[in-house]
């Protein structure tokens, strides 16, 4: 509230006093000395000193939106003396380094610097500062945090989101008592959680994503009992979640995923009854589904994939049915899928074990409702098939070519079929071709959209020979599965073609994302932590992974998942996750010359032909008695005779 009083007055300040003021505004010589030195190390050679700062003129106040503002706010009270309290440069590509001078400006309380192309370290110098918040999001900073910050106690919002920071927190960091927001998503820092953290009692938003962490999530958590997001993913803490989050009645966004620990049933979560997103991914879970889930009736979206979670849908999971997204994905859950699920909103329940059934493909998707692979009922005497990859073929195939998230592209005598469906957050598409199709899950989070877009097309010139094939992609923001049907089996070379077309190549805050994901074939991690951009040598260029295939069942399964790592904000929020260009997969077997595919009734006119000249030959050497005694000549003759009428006429033989 203190906070919130103090903008207000800084700014009605700034307005009544900078532009139609009591008198001339003055800023002490100081501080303007100050600000000409802040600005030169930072790289703002911009600032006219010849209009007074606080005059909000001049370049001073250019832009007041949040993702691209130029503000130096200053605090008058009702005098001719102004002092600066609020620095806001973002967006701005500045390419300098932080400045230690910053403590010449005694009453700076908010300092704003995010999405710059700055270096360097935390000058310890400010830990003598009365800094209520700073944002360092999306910079090149680097080195630890300073222990002198722990200093501030005034401070209550920290950003250091998406830099290069690393080494242990500093125990230090206990004593800001006044906390309320730690973000140090996307760098590198090391070690276990300080047991010191947990004197941050005024801690209300806590977020460590993406993070080389080491150690169990802390039970010290408990004492945050002000929480109200927690967000645990691709952090390197392990599990299991602590009894103690049980204490955190106020958490109404809780994010934790892909965190390694022993299997354990749903962690207490009764008391969050404001929920409204809750993501509990690849924790290994077991057991079931708690019927009090179905009572956070404020819940909009909800994450439990790649678990091992059993029993089934509650059935008070109706409550929910307002909600904008629930994934299921890849977990053990049993029992009839609900009515209202089938009519419900961006639901995956794919890879289940579920008891409906279908008439095959077509049926995977039901409106917003992804259930590919999510029955064990298998195939019925009445030939009706549940929705799997075990489908009837009507051709086999030798390869498969996707230029994902693009048109139709010809490729070196290939053809990369089109795949330029928009995409949603739970959807499976099937190929016109019926022989690929894909599986994606998830949504952008913290992106602002209500609607989000799957694909995307390079923004500049591509640095490739073949640049049709890697102009477009598609995206996923969890898990995107490509599936290659009724493919002939044996070995297959796959090759998984990666252009990064959303991050730049150039000296901006857009060249500093990191898009990180892991990559499955067949079930198998092929590739952990892949980043394109690292691994092609910048952005705009081609890499290709190749990679051999085995397949056995008629089908190829490729997929890609995001586990929680990566910049999520860069060049602004809602941009991670995994990224593929294109898809091609050929035999590694010689192939007829100009085969691509062999109907199914052709081969089993082949059998039945040979069938028939082998039973033929056989009748003819046991009438000459080649194959039999002349006592049992008469009776094998009828037998022979008979049989041959069952192959003709196409009777069970046996």
């Amino acid at each position: 509230m203190f906070f919130g009083r103090f903008l207000f007055v800084s700014v009605v300040g700034l307005i009544c006093l900078g532009r139609f003021g009591y008198g001339a505004t003055l800023l002490p010589p100081d501080e303007v000395a100050a600000l000409k030195e802040i600005g030169r190390k930072l790289g703002k050679m911009d600032w006219d000193f010849s209009a007074d700062p606080c005059s909000g003129e001049s370049g001073w106040v250019v832009d007041t939106n949040n993702s691209n503002r130029t503000a130096v706010e200053c605090n008058c009270n009702n005098t001719a003396v102004c002092h600066v309290v609020n620095i806001y440069l973002n967006g701005q590509n500045l390419q300098g380094v932080l400045p230690p001078e910053l403590v010449r400006l005694p009453f700076l309380q908010i300092l704003d610097l995010s999405r710059n192309f700055l270096n360097g370290t935390i000058p310890p110098q400010w830990g003598t500062m009365q800094l209520v918040n700073v944002s360092l999001l999306g910079n090149r900073l680097s080195g630890p945090i300073p222990k002198e910050l722990g200093n501030i106690t005034t401070l209550r919002s920290l950003n250091l989101e998406a830099n290069r920071f690393s080494g242990s927190l500093p125990q230090e960091l206990g004593k800001l008592v006044n906390i309320e927001r730690i973000q140090i998503c996307s760098n590198e820092f090391t070690g276990e959680l300080p047991a010191t953290l947990a004197n941050l009692i005024n801690l209300k938003d806590f977020r460590i994503m993406d993070n080389r962490f080491t150690g169990k999530i802390p039970d010290f958590i408990q004492n945050w009992t002000q929480l109200e997001k927690l967000a645990i993913q691709g952090s390197g803490l392990q599990g299991p979640i602590p009894s103690g989050i049980s204490f955190l009645e106020n958490l109404y966004d809780l994010r934790i995923g892909d965190i390694n620990g022993p299997s354990l049933g749903f962690p207490p979560l009764s008391k969050m009854t404001g929920m409204r997103t809750l993501i509990l991914r690849n924790c290994n879970l077991s057991g079931a589904i708690p019927d009090y889930i179905g009572t956070m009736t404020k819940l909009k979206t909800l994450d439990l994939t790649f678990n091992k979670l059993t029993g089934n849908i509650p059935s008070n999971f109706g409550n929910l049915q307002k909600s904008d997204f629930m994934y299921f994905t890849s977990n053990l859950l049993t029992g009839p899928v609900p009515d209202w699920m089938h009519k419900g909103d961006n639901i995956d329940l794919s890879y289940n074990n579920f008891t409906w059934r279908s008439t095959g493909l077509s049926d995977c998707q039901q409106g917003n409702v992804n259930l590919f692979e999510s029955s064990s009922a298998g195939s019925t005497t009445s030939g009706v098939f549940h929705c799997s990859k075990n489908f009837p073929c009507q051709h086999f195939y030798y390869s498969l070519h996707i230029n994902c998230g693009g048109d139709e592209v010809i490729d070196r005598n290939a053809t990369y079929e089109k795949d330029d469906h928009i995409g949603a957050a739970s959807e499976f598409v099937l190929s016109i071709k019926n022989n690929w199709a894909f599986s994606s899950t998830g949504q952008f989070l913290d992106n602002g959209k209500d609607n989000d877009i799957y694909t995307t097309t390079a923004k500049s010139g591509l640095n490739i020979s073949n640049p049709e094939l890697y102009s477009t992609a598609r995206l996923s923001p969890l898990s995107l599965t490509y599936y290659g049907f009724c493919l002939l089996n044996g070995n297959y070379i796959v090759k998984l073609h990666f252009a990064e077309i959303i991050f730049t190549d150039d000296k901006t805050f857009s060249s500093l994302g990191k898009r990180i994901f892991d990559v499955y074939i067949q079930g198998k991690l092929v590739l952990k932590d892949f980043n394109i951009k690292d691994e092609a040598g910048g952005s705009n260029k081609a890499v290709v992974k190749s990679f051999t295939a085995n397949v056995s069942s008629n089908s190829l399964e490729i997929r890609f998942y995001w586990g929680g790592k990566g910049t999520t904000s860069i060049p602004e929020r809602g941009n991670y996750g995994p990224l593929i260009s294109a898809i091609s997969v050929d035999p590694d077997f010689p192939l007829p010359k100009g085969k691509k595919k062999i109907h199914i009734g052709i081969i089993a006119g082949i059998v039945a032909l040979l069938l028939c000249i082998v039973f033929l030959i056989l009748g003819i050497l046991w009438r000459k008695g080649c194959l039999r005694s002349e006592v049992t000549r008469d009776q094998n003759e009828t037998e022979i005779s008979v049989l041959r009428y069952k192959v003709f006429s196409g009777e069970n033989a046996a």
